[in-house]
C-alpha cells in the first residue's frame, strides 16, 4: 500500500513524501518537495494524492484541487542557444553587434523578410527591439563593414585546415522587377529566368566552409567575376600562391593566362565541342577502358587532361537519347518549343540535327581538365571533384536560407542581405560539420524542444525542457573541445 507522509525537515520545513509499505515494512518513499508555507504545503499535497490515484476514478468525492497550473511562456532557448554559442566560436561576437546576430540566427532557424524575422526572434526568446532597429542594423552593416570582419573570422577558422586550395563557383539570383538598373541587369541566368538578376561569387576551402562572398552585375560574364574574388581575398589575407578550381564556366584563354600572369596554380574545367585530337588518334587504336586518362600539352607549364568514365557515359547516352526524342517529336509537331538541342532549320523546314548527334555520341564519357599544377593527373580530377562542396553551398543559401534578396531594392539593402546569409551559411557549416547532421535536420531536431515560465497558483516558475538522448548527443557535439 501506499500513502502520504508529513515529515519535518532540519531546516523547518515540511516534506511532503509518498510512502510505500509491504508486510507493515516501508520499502520505498518517493520526496514530491519540501513546504515552506501552507499554500506550499498545499501544493505538494495536491500533487501527491493525484500521484497516487493515477489514471483510476476516485471513489470518494474529489477533493477540491489546490493547483492551478497556467503555461504562461515557450520559447526554443535550447536551440537559440546552441546556434548562438556557434556563431561566438566562429569569432563573428567581435562585430559587438547583438541584432546582426539574432538576424543571422533567425535565417538560420526561417528564412523570411527581415521584418518576420522579428516573429522568429520572439519564438527563440528573443524581443526588445523593433523594425527601425533592424534597418539600422542594416545600415551599419554597410558602414562597419561587417563583411570584412566576417570573411576575416572564416579565414581564421579555416586555416589551420589549410588554404592551399580553394574552389569558386557563382550563381545567380533573379529579382521580380520589370526594369533593370545599374546593378540587377538581364543577363545568362542559372535558373533560366528572364528578370534582372545579380552574379553571386562564392569561395569556400576543400570541405566547402565560405571563405568570401563577391556580387556582380547581373550581366557579367561569368568568367571574368574569378580574378576579382580571388585577389581580394589574397590581398585581405596577405596569402602566397594558391591553387584556384573552376567549373568549365571560367575557362577562358584570357582567364588562364591571367591567372598565371598573377602568380596562381589552377584547374578549371574544359568544355568538350569536339573530339579532342590525341584522344581520336587512341581510339583508332584501342577502346577507352573505365578511368582511362589521356593527357595533351597545351605548352611548357599548362596540360588538358582527358579521363573517360563509364558511368559518366552511361549518363550521357540517356541525355542524347532524351534530347534526340524530344528533337523528332518537335519536328513531327507533337510539341512545339523554341529550343531543342538537335533540331536544325534547312530551307525553312525542321531536321534532325545528325552531325550534331554524332559529335555528342563521339564524347560521350569523357570530360576535360585544365591545370597548371605539377601534380598526378589522378590528384587534378581528384581536387575538381570536390567542386561540389561550392555547390552544396549554393544550394544551401539559395533553399535552406533563401539567398534571394527579394525584399531589398538598393544595393546597400542587398549587400547587406548577402552578408547575414554569409555569416549564416558559415555557422551552418560548422553546426553541419560537428554534428554529422544537415542544417535542415538540426533546426527540425532542436526547434520543437521548448523551454518557458508555468504558474503554480499564481506564482512564475522556470520549466526546463527534458532532452532525449539524441539530443543530448547532439548539445555534446556542439561544446568546445568535443
Amino acid at each position: 500500500m501506499a500513502f502520504i507522509r508529513k515529515v519535518k525537515t532540519g531546516s523547518g520545513a515540511t516534506a511532503i513524501q509518498i510512502a510505500h509499505k509491504l508486510y507493515g515494512r516501508i520499502v520505498k518513499i518517493e520526496h514530491l518537495g519540501s513546504a515552506h508555507s501552507d499554500d506550499e504545503q498545499k501544493l505538494l499535497i495536491d500533487i501527491a494524492r493525484k500521484r497516487l490515484l493515477g489514471n483510476q476514478q476516485s471513489l470518494f468525492k474529489d477533493y477540491p484541487s489546490a493547483v492551478k497550473i497556467g503555461l504562461k511562456q515557450t520559447v526554443s532557448a535550447l536551440l537559440f542557444q546552441l546556434l548562438s554559442s556557434q556563431y561566438n566560436h566562429l569569432g563573428f561576437s567581435k562585430l559587438n553587434d547583438d541584432i546582426f546576430a539574432d538576424l543571422v540566427l533567425a535565417r538560420l532557424v526561417e528564412p523570411t523578410s527581415k521584418l518576420d524575422s522579428l516573429r522568429i526572434l520572439t519564438e527563440l526568446g528573443i524581443t526588445g527591439f523593433g523594425k527601425d532597429q533592424l534597418y539600422r542594423c542594416l545600415q551599419q552593416i554597410i558602414h562597419k563593414d561587417y563583411r570584412h570582419t566576417i570573411t576575416d573570422c572564416c579565414f581564421a577558422y579555416a586555416q589551420p585546415f589549410g588554404l592551399s586550395l580553394v574552389l569558386y563557383d557563382v550563381t545567380t539570383l533573379y529579382f521580380e522587377i520589370q526594369k533593370e538598373d545599374d546593378y540587377r541587369k538581364s543577363g545568362l541566368s542559372k535558373e533560366r529566368r528572364l528578370e534582372p538578376q545579380i552574379i553571386i561569387g562564392l569561395l569556400v576551402n576543400q570541405s566547402g566552409f565560405p571563405l568570401q562572398l563577391q556580387s556582380f552585375e547581373g550581366n557579367k560574364a561569368e568568367a571574368k567575376t574569378i580574378l576579382p574574388v580571388i585577389e581580394e581575398f589574397k590581398r585581405q589575407h596577405q596569402l602566397p600562391n594558391i591553387t584556384v578550381v573552376a567549373d568549365a564556366g571560367m575557362l577562358s584563354s584570357g582567364n588562364l593566362t591571367a591567372l598565371e600572369d598573377a602568380g596562381y596554380s589552377y584547374i578549371v574545367g574544359s568544355r568538350l565541342n569536339k573530339i579532342p585530337y590525341d584522344i581520336a588518334q587512341y581510339q583508332q587504336r584501342s577502346k577507352l577502358l573505365d578511368h582511362q586518362i589521356i593527357t595533351s600539352a597545351i605548352s611548357q607549364s599548362k596540360r588538358i587532361i582527358y579521363q573517360y568514365r563509364a558511368k559518366r557515359a552511361q549518363l550521357d547516352l540517356r541525355n542524347i537519347e532524351k534530347a534526340k526524342s524530344k528533337a523528332e517529336r518537335v519536328i513531327s509537331g507533337q510539341i512545339r518549343t523554341k529550343r531543342s538541342r538537335f533540331v536544325s532549320v534547312k530551307e525553312s523546314r525542321l531536321q534532325l540535327n545528325q552531325k550534331l548527334i554524332d559529335k555528342a555520341q563521339a564524347l560521350i564519357g569523357i570530360k576535360g581538365y585544365v591545370t597548371n599544377l605539377a601534380v598526378p593527373d589522378e590528384q587534378v580530377i581528384n581536387y575538381y571533384h570536390q567542386l561540389w562542396h561550392v555547390e552544396q553551398s549554393f544550394r544551401m543559401s539559395k533553399s535552406d536560407l533563401k539567398a534571394r534578396p527579394i525584399f531589398h531594392h538598393k544595393q546597400d539593402s542587398i549587400e547587406a542581405h548577402l552578408t547575414i546569409v554569409l555569416a549564416a551559411l558559415a555557422v551552418a557549416k560548422l553546426v553541419e560539420d560537428k554534428t554529422g547532421m544537415s542544417i535542415k535536420r538540426f533546426i527540425q531536431t532542436l526547434r520543437p524542444i521548448r523551454s518557458g515560465i508555468v504558474t503554480l497558483n499564481g506564482k512564475e516558475y522556470p520549466a526546463e525542457a527534458e532532452l532525449s538522448t539524441e539530443v543530448k548527443n547532439i548539445v555534446r557535439k556542439l561544446q568546445p573541445g568535443y
